[in-house]
């Protein structure tokens, strides 16, 4: 069974939102290395949380394509 309408806007919002994320992650890390080492290593734990919450984001809409995670309605 196809997608339907309101699951392929739930991944494309999930992908959406995560080019988003790491689209700032990049340019944390353009601003960061300029940085001294201390302020350089806090900047690169917070790069590495938001390279964490894309993966988790794509394994989502991953599940949405998939049909795993559905979404009936819009709210």
């Amino acid at each position: 069974m196809p997608p339907t309408k309101p699951s392929q806007e739930l991944r494309r919002d999930l992908i959406a939102a995560a080019s988003a994320l790491d689209d700032a992650a990049h340019d944390l890390f353009r601003e960061a290395k300029s940085y001294a080492e201390p302020e350089f290593l806090a900047a690169m734990e917070k790069i590495s949380k938001l390279h964490e919450h894309v993966d988790r984001l794509m394994v989502l809409a991953d599940e949405v394509k998939s049909g795993r995670i559905t979404r009936s309605a819009k709210h």
